[in-house]
């Protein structure tokens, strides 16, 4: 039994990515190789897929777990089975696996597959068909629960626009409410109301966008602007201050006038003399205030 897989990150929320995955019904809308999904009833299910030659089985559901997988087995036809998981990678990011078994048909057809890379090819389609379901889900409405709400239905390499549906699936449309010729219309004049809305929407971010970038590109000038003239300023009052130093030194010193010449005779011991007469002697005692004894009061007659 040959073995396959292939994953894909949709962004999108958890649980909405699963409620999509679902609609089984749904799946030649937008993806290229499922050619017809027919529902029996809630549980079984008919399919019918091209990968080199047309294979078809009937398929019962199991190990279904809301919102982390579904799976499922043949009952008749095309031996295989699968399993779904799904994983939230965050709020609006969802990682979709896919495992699939399946039976290469015996036979010369089966060998003669093999020998020319019917895995490999399965390989190719199970992948591509997933990037379909992930812009499916992309392009609907946050929040939808129904993939007739997706902008991605019916685009050229859908199975419905190459004309490839089965009978029965063409007949499972027919009696569809949803695909009416007038929930078409409706649906056509809606998407036409989202696309203009997005439109706007992107235009309105992209203005946004513009006036932000120019608002910094202003603010930038405007610092740069005022480094520029604070070093004009400072330049300029060095430029003073180096002027005014360079006329002081060129005015020569009068010895009469330096402070040296003046402080010369008006030293330190020089100043205390008259209050320390004895400011040479001892050390010790050089500043020890001599106090003179009063003249006695004169005599009375």
């Amino acid at each position: 039994m040959a073995e396959h897989s292939a994953s894909i990150i949709v962004k999108a929320p958890l649980h909405q990515v699963y409620a999509l995955f679902t609609h089984f019904n749904d799946f030649p809308k937008f993806m290229s190789f499922v050619k017809e999904v027919t529902y029996y009833d809630d549980q079984r299910s008919h399919w019918v897929v091209k990968a080199f030659n047309e294979y078809e089985w009937d398929a019962v559901n199991e190990n279904w777990k809301p919102d982390e997988q579904i799976g499922w087995r043949s009952t008749r036809g095309l031996n295989n089975s699968g399993v779904v998981k799904f994983h939230a990678l965050g709020p609006e990011r969802t990682s979709v696996n896919v495992y699939i078994h399946y039976s290469v048909p015996s036979g010369s057809l089966g060998s003669v597959g093999e020998r020319l890379g019917i895995n490999a090819y399965f390989d190719s389609i199970l992948q591509k068909d997933l990037i379909h379901f992930a812009r499916m889900v992309e392009e609907a409405p946050p929040g939808s629960l129904d993939p007739m709400s997706s902008h991605y239905l019916f685009h050229d390499e859908s199975a419905v626009s190459k004309g490839e549906l089965t009978q029965r699936q063409k007949a499972a449309m027919e009696h569809d409410p949803m695909m009416s010729p007038q929930a078409l219309a409706e649906r056509g004049a809606q998407i036409k109301r989202e696309e203009e809305q997005r439109r706007q929407r992107t235009s309105e971010q992209a203005a946004a966008l513009r006036s932000k970038k120019e608002r910094e590109a202003q603010i930038r000038q405007e610092q740069q602007a005022n480094v520029l003239r604070d070093a004009e300023v400072m330049r300029r009052e060095q430029s003073v201050r180096a002027e005014a130093q360079r006329i002081a030194d060129s005015i020569p010193l009068d010895p009469r006038l330096s402070y040296a010449a003046k402080a010369r005779g008006l030293g330190d011991k020089d100043g205390k003399r008259s209050r320390y007469p004895n400011l040479t002697q001892d050390p010790m005692t050089s500043r020890k205030i001599v106090r003179t004894e009063a003249a006695p009061p004169p005599a009375r007659t």
